[in-house]
């Protein structure tokens, strides 16, 4: 059985039957025109995890002992930009790509072939001997969207993290990061023209630890940003890749730690008390003010985030927008009467829809959460449908793309047990096999409807994950179950074999290991894993501060 994670559309043993092909010091690697990126990935991580130098190989080197790369015509035609044909036999090692991004996911399914060491970055044992198993694979995507959103304004994740995690997406043929840069908590892109958004924005005194319920706050200050070279990096590591980096700023709720800033930005005729970064989680009431300086003021912003980021899709957020300060401030309501506007819905839908236009016009499309919904979309927005599978639904029959990502089924941030070792819980209790089992397109959806599902990400909000080792754990083994569900072509939800896929998993999780990530055991959280006793080190650092505001 080949343990192969997520599983190829079809695979078959090549004659002789599981017999294996030798790489040596001898194999030669042969990077057709198109495909000397993917050459270069696999010399970069299979050739120092083997040792094998994969030497550039020549004309008289066809009959010799070789790995070919190739883009393919006929496997465009058949099997998309993204699919490939991997034939391993006793001549050669082939990979036949409809595209560069084709190529590179076969590259991908032969680092599984090898086994769990060709995931380390030096050789284990320098005198191994490698071969591949004798099969020939055909495969490609079901989704062109397989996502993963991570925040890193609730818990800043320094670049080498980032980069970390876009190796991880890469190794399970995930294509699309979904960077969510600004929030409440802290803004972590730099941004020439206002530079207080990260003096200021960036940074905050201290942290709520746990749920924002539990009353503990960690007192050390917390914060980080990327400066832009970064982003130009981590957006150039992804593009290797061939993963797509979104960037989300969030406009015009989720906005505190940018009114810290530059507090012009709020409704300053209701909220005049001076605003810090916020420290706690939930739903915050600052929202930005529905104002022509504001407007102008982002549209900065996202000037400088264009030519960050080349993507197609930009994402505005536009979730959880409380509207009481508009509904309170005499600048909004006169803002509404003079825009023709029925309520505080239609005043966001219009905030939304200026920046859909913004956008469209430099060759860019919108997008953001279902709430963009509320008061008339954009024509031009696409959706992430995050409150289950209605604003999905609702925006794929009006003709808008969509992106599903029901909290209810992939957000990984909730808890994986019940029990009571489980690390500080949020959420719904969501377990391997249940995201095995979502179902990214809902039933009822003509044929046409069902064709606006651009995929599918799974989220990983970090109000509880205040370090890397914690996301490992929150987002592993189920980022593997659901990376399976936005490749494969599986069946029904009930008639998937979710035994089959554990047993594959346990090859899977010695790559895992390989990889160093710190991903939940089968059986439950190891020591350092568990949630601390109620005296433990962390109560201790958590212990509520003398003064600190209630709960909200």
């Amino acid at each position: 059985m080949l343990d192969l994670v997520p599983a190829p559309g079809a695979a078959a043993w090549a004659p002789p039957a599981q017999g294996h092909y030798p790489l040596g010091h001898d194999t030669a690697l042969f990077a057709h025109p198109g495909t000397e990126g993917v050459a270069q990935w696999l010399r970069a991580t299979v050739g120092a995890a083997t040792g094998l130098p994969l030497a550039d190989g020549t004309d008289a080197g066809l009959d010799g002992n070789r790995v070919e790369l190739r883009i393919d015509p006929d496997t465009a035609r058949e099997l998309g930009p993204e699919g490939y044909r991997l034939v391993v036999d006793g001549y050669l090692v082939l990979i036949e790509g409809g595209g560069p991004a084709g190529v590179f996911w076969g590259a991908q399914t032969l680092r599984q072939l090898l086994g769990p060491d060709a995931f380390r970055r030096a050789p284990v044992d320098p005198a191994r001997r490698w071969s591949v198993p004798m099969v020939a694979i055909e495969d490609k995507p079901r989704f062109a969207w397989r996502g993963l959103m991570l925040d890193v304004s609730r818990h800043f994740m320094p670049k080498d993290g980032v980069l970390r995690y876009l190796d991880l997406l890469a190794a399970h043929k995930l294509n699309v990061f979904h960077f969510h840069l600004t929030d409440d908590q802290g803004w972590r892109i730099e941004i020439e023209r206002h530079p207080k958004l990260t003096e200021t924005g960036a940074w905050r005194p201290r942290t709520q630890y746990g749920h924002r319920a539990s009353g503990l706050w960690t007192r050390t200050p917390h914060g980080g940003y990327y400066t832009q070279d970064d982003i130009r990096e981590i957006v150039a590591y992804a593009a290797q890749r061939h993963i797509t980096v979104v960037p989300e700023i969030d406009i015009p709720g989720h906005s505190q730690a940018a009114i810290a800033a530059y507090p012009e930005l709020g409704n300053t005729d209701v909220a005049t008390a001076p605003l810090s970064v916020w420290d706690t989680w939930g739903i915050n009431p600052n929202v930005l003010a529905p104002t022509d300086s504001t407007l102008r003021f982002y549209e900065g912003v996202f000037e400088e985030v264009l030519g960050l980021f080349p993507s197609t899709f930009i994402h505005i957020g536009g979730d959880e927008v409380m509207k009481d300060q508009w509904r309170r401030s005499p600048a909004a309501r006169a803002r509404i009467e003079e825009l023709g506007l029925a309520d505080e819905d239609e005043l966001q839908s219009w905030f939304v829809r200026h920046f859909d236009t913004w956008l469209t016009a430099r060759g860019r499309r919108l997008i953001g959460w279902d709430e963009i919904l509320e008061g008339g979309l954009a024509p031009g927005a696409a959706v992430s449908s995050w409150r289950g599978y209605a604003g999905g639904i609702a925006a794929a029959k009006a003709g808008h793309d969509v992106v599903m990502c029901p909290e209810q089924q992939v957000y990984l941030d909730h808890r994986q047990h019940g029990g009571p070792d489980e690390p500080m819980p949020i959420g719904y209790v969501r377990t391997l096999e249940d995201v095995y089992r979502f179902e990214p397109v809902p039933p009822g959806l003509a044929p046409e409807e069902a064709r606006h599902i651009l995929g599918t990400q799974a989220n990983l909000w970090t109000e509880v994950m205040e370090n890397q080792s914690r996301v490992d754990y929150q987002a592993f083994p189920r980022l593997a179950a659901f990376a399976e569900v936005a490749w494969a072509d599986l069946p029904a939800p009930a008639e998937r074999d979710f035994a089959g896929f554990e047993a594959r998993m346990t090859g899977h999780y010695r790559r895992l290991d390989a990889l160093g990530v710190d991903y939940r055991p089968p059986g439950g959280p190891l020591p350092w894993q568990k949630r601390p006793a109620p005296d433990g080190d962390h109560a201790a650092l958590g212990r509520p501060i003398e003064g600190a505001p209630p709960n909200v």
